[in-house]
């Protein structure tokens, strides 16, 4: 315990501790809560009770004290006697009393092994008659709240890489007026020699897996509507025979077989007005007068007979679009099978042309290496289709690589192309690393609910002394963040079964974490075991602990001094 004599007064600076010798003020004593103080949210906290116990202040007398953190002075606190004029807290003589004086100031490193002390003056009638040597009457503060990591996570865009793809292949065969067969120039048609040599390659090709060829056979709007019906069937028939056919000639053993299905197109009614839309040479007026015939009147029957009532422009439409309507269609379903992962990897070198945007998505993936995961997103981010996701991967990439500044441009490149959750989420994890908390939030709080937006929450809250919140956004998966977050808020116990469930279970900082959650638990033998583990893997530990006020209470004890000096 401390005593210290103020010209003529003396302070009690430790509760329990008395020394008199003024008239004038005595025998006070100082309560500092927390003692050492303690670091919270880039302030600290000072709250002293001062007691005055009977008859220790002169009933005319009055005191200015003013708190000192090391060279920081705190807001003054006036005390005064029943009888002395002022404005300061009356103390009656008899009993006296207590003042508790609270300040909140900035923090500054120099406090971590700083002391507080009072100082001051001592006053009569308005004239100062002593001064207050200073006093110490608390060392330190805790600042454990800096140990905070600040491994903000940035996310990275998926792709939509599909190894296996819905596909289909059409072709189509054409029919004279009224008739279903197929003729042998209508064979030769491209589409119908295209359909044949994609057979022979989908049987020798393993990764087109054929599925069904639906088959839709169509009449030409003239004529009676059910004879339409029943050509419109026998067409789809015929087509499907065709087919076999082709399919054989082509070896394709599957094309031969049941996987066919016919389905009466009736009059293409909607195919007639797709065609003749796309008619370049009919008279406007015309064109836009048989449009309104299809538009206007619902009955088949009646349509037709509208038409046939336009008997120049009928003639033209049965020489020009009807022949286009006499046809079955025929739509080969099937599935896919993309280039395999090495596939990929190969022509991301040798022929990065050849990947769509998607693939080059997906192929970044591959890669563990960051400079080739890289290389890979930059072609995505070059890519005629590349959207926000590009920019993005490549700026994940760049700040896994701690290249922090490239990664910004990247990012904000990619939320300029399109304003999203991701980019703004790793926006914001560039804003805390170079301690912007401010705009971290503000751009986290458009970020969604993704874990790594929480996480990175959860790291601010740690820096802001919000350590409830802390503990929820940083989740329930174990790590060093969310171990500091609980020994923040009050539960020692609960750290070291959290760091051992994480990647920091055999790390420096973790055990330096553990060992002061044991200080905080008063075991002392873990503490130093702890203590043992951090500085055998880091040396910088050694000189860390012996100024931490984590361990104030063990800085005499022989077992803890072994390990720091």
């Amino acid at each position: 315990m401390k005593k210290q004599s103020i010209k003529g007064l003396a302070f009690v600076v430790l509760a329990g501790t008395t020394i008199s010798s003024c008239t004038l003020l005595k025998d006070l004593e100082y309560n500092v809560t927390p003692c050492p103080l303690e670091m919270h949210g880039d302030s600290v906290l000072v709250k002293i009770d001062v007691t005055f116990p009977e008859k220790s202040i002169n009933k005319k007398a009055s005191a200015e004290i003013t708190p000192m953190l090391g060279e920081t002075a705190l807001k003054p606190v006036t005390v005064q006697g029943e009888k002395a004029t002022g404005n300061g807290s009356v103390i009656a003589y008899k009993p006296g009393g207590k003042v508790t004086y609270t300040d909140v100031v900035a923090y500054k490193p120099a406090f971590e092994n700083t002391e507080l002390k009072i100082t001051g003056t001592v006053s009569k009638k308005g004239v100062v008659k002593d001064e207050i040597d200073p006093v110490e009457i608390c060392k330190g503060t805790i600042v454990t709240p800096l140990l905070v990591n600040k491994d903000f996570k940035v996310i990275y865009a998926e792709d939509k890489f599909e190894r296996v793809t819905p596909e289909s292949f059409s072709s189509q065969l054409n029919y004279a007026k009224g008739k279903s067969n197929v003729t042998s120039k209508e064979l030769k048609d491209d589409d119908i020699v295209d359909f044949k040599e994609w057979l022979a390659e989908a049987q020798t090709n393993a990764k087109i897996d054929l599925k069904q060829v639906n088959v839709t056979g169509f009449a030409s709007p003239e004529g009676e509507v059910a004879k339409n019906g029943e050509l419109s069937m026998d067409r789809a028939n015929s087509a499907i025979e065709s087919s076999k056919d082709l399919a054989k000639k082509s070896e394709n053993e599957k094309a031969q077989g049941g996987i066919y299905t016919p389905s009466e197109g009736g009059e293409d009614f909607p195919g007639f007005k797709k065609a003749l839309e796309a008619d370049t040479k009919m008279n406007e007026d015309d064109k836009q007068l048989v449009l309104r015939v299809l538009e206007t009147i619902s009955d088949a029957q009646a349509r037709e007979q509208a038409l046939q009532d336009m008997r120049k422009t009928f003639i033209y439409l049965d020489k020009n679009i009807f022949p286009q309507l006499r046809r079955a269609e025929i739509v080969a379903n099937y599935a896919l099978t993309g280039f395999s992962d090495e596939e990929l990897k190969q022509y991301s070198v040798s022929k990065p042309d050849t990947l769509n945007y998607e693939e080059k998505l997906f192929c970044a993936t591959l890669y563990d290496d960051l400079n080739e995961k890289l290389r890979v997103y930059k072609l995505a981010e070059a890519d005629a289709n590349a959207d926000e996701r590009g920019a993005n991967n490549v700026g994940y990439v760049l700040y896994m690589q701690n290249k922090l500044s490239e990664a910004k441009a990247k990012f904000e490149k990619a939320n300029g192309i399109k304003d999203n959750q991701i980019s703004k989420n790793n926006l914001a994890a560039i804003a805390g690393v170079e301690g912007d908390r401010a705009k971290a939030w503000e751009l986290l709080n458009q970020s969604g609910s993704a874990s790594q937006v929480s996480y990175n929450k959860g790291i601010l809250n740690i820096q802001d002394g919000d350590y409830g919140d802390a503990v929820s956004n940083l989740g329930s998966k174990a790590s060093y963040n969310k171990a500091l977050a609980q020994l923040l808020n009050g539960s020692a116990a609960s750290v070291a079964g959290t760091i051992d469930g994480s990647d920091d279970a055999e790390t420096a900082q973790g055990y330096y974490l553990k060992a002061i959650a044991a200080a905080r638990q008063d075991n002392l033998g873990e503490a130093v075991n702890n203590l043992k583990s951090a500085i055998a893997k880091d040396e910088s530990y050694k000189a860390k602990a012996a100024k931490d006020m984590e361990f104030f209470k063990y800085m005499e004890d022989a077992s803890f001094s072994a390990i720091v000096k």
